[in-house]
């Protein structure tokens, strides 16, 4: 136990001694939470209505789940107490509100600037006005923005940690491969259905992986994807009481196109429920075509947590579908970002 103590204090240490220093540490990660941001700009335009609009984009509410919940945590840092250990920080946004400096609204983003695994956007402008209206014609662009980057870290950590029963079963079933949280350790296996999940009492995350033939142009679109979702779903996913299964809610289903491995790929976001049941709650869904095998590929997660927040869970799920590699498909060594290379077209 003294020797934990003492080891953990050095570590602190060094990290507060390197922190004070302009070059940057060797092999030092980023620290904080996932979603979680650092915010520094002026205190006055902070406090102004600039940054009201500002928070109301990072807090804007994370899509498909039944109850609200903001897309980010903030944590608001004046510019003079920015330093040392801030800068360690995983997601950091720097806003600067100048007429002398800017002649236009800009966002630009820098990867491992202070240490490893961190990110760090520019927001800048010549007057707060340019900076409100930019903000209103370009809704949830930072939001999306530091999501897809922890989803990115979120990818890397499945590369080193996942199931490898979930990913022989895949690949033996489907020829495809996929990325999933290791404590998916439930499984059925059927000719064109697989399901796996990790059971949890609280926080219950469940992936399925299914395929149909590519016959119909028109595939890509909400009304076939939900269809096609509600067909195989209920013969494959029914509810504990007699005659109950699992269907789509069509009133709060969303369906848009992503590059995904430089490839299309069609994303259904929603609520899933039990008909005959009192079950529910979010999934998201990504179809691709595999076109070696004129099919169409869809990996899906859904989550099953009542009585409590689902951002974290229906995130965690999320990042493992777009580590989805159909036939033919490589990851180039340990660049996750070459599998999720996800760009929304809307």
């Amino acid at each position: 136990m003294k020797t934990t103590i003492l080891t953990s204090f050095v570590a602190v240490f060094l990290l507060i001694i390197l922190g004070s220093c302009d070059s940057k540490p060797i092999g030092v990660s980023a620290i904080g939470l996932p979603y979680e941001i650092a915010v520094t700009m002026d205190e006055s335009v902070w406090a102004d209505s600039a940054g009201h609009v500002l928070k109301e984009e990072l807090l804007i509410d994370v899509p498909g789940l039944p109850q609200s919940e903001a897309t980010m945590k903030i944590m608001y840092v004046k510019p003079q107490d920015f330093n040392g250990m801030m800068t360690y920080l995983r997601n950091v946004l720097i806003v600067d509100v100048n007429e002398s400096k800017y002649t236009k609204v800009s966002l630009k983003s820098e990867k491992d600037k202070w240490v490893d695994k961190q990110v760090v956007a520019y927001l800048t402008s010549p007057t707060k006005e340019g900076l409100i209206d930019y903000l209103k014609e370009n809704r949830r662009q930072l939001a999306d923005f530091f999501t897809r980057e922890e989803m990115l870290r979120m990818g890397n950590v499945y590369r080193d940690y996942f199931s490898s029963k979930v990913m022989e079963m895949v690949k033996n079933r489907f020829d495809v491969s996929i990325y999933a949280p290791a404590e998916m350790a439930y499984f059925k296996d059927t000719t064109n259905f697989f399901w796996t999940s990790n059971n949890a009492n609280t926080g219950r995350m469940d992936l399925v992986i299914y395929t149909f033939p590519y016959t119909d142009p028109n595939t890509f679109t909400l009304d076939y994807l939900v269809a096609m979702r509600d067909s195989i779903m209920k013969i494959n996913m029914p509810g504990t009481y007699p005659n109950s299964y699992m269907s789509t809610n069509k009133l709060m289903t969303d369906y848009n196109s992503i590059t995904l491995n430089g490839k299309y790929a069609g994303v259904l976001r929603g609520l899933w429920e039990m008909e005959g049941d009192m079950m529910g709650g979010p999934f998201v869904s990504v179809a691709r075509l595999d076109e070696v095998n004129n099919r169409v590929v869809v990996a899906e997660g859904f989550v099953y947590a009542p009585e409590t927040d689902k951002r974290s869970y229906i995130r965690r799920i999320e990042a493992s579908l777009y580590t989805l590699l159909l036939p033919g498909e490589t990851a180039t060594g340990n660049n996750t970002e070459a599998i999720l290379a996800v760009e929304t077209n809307e």
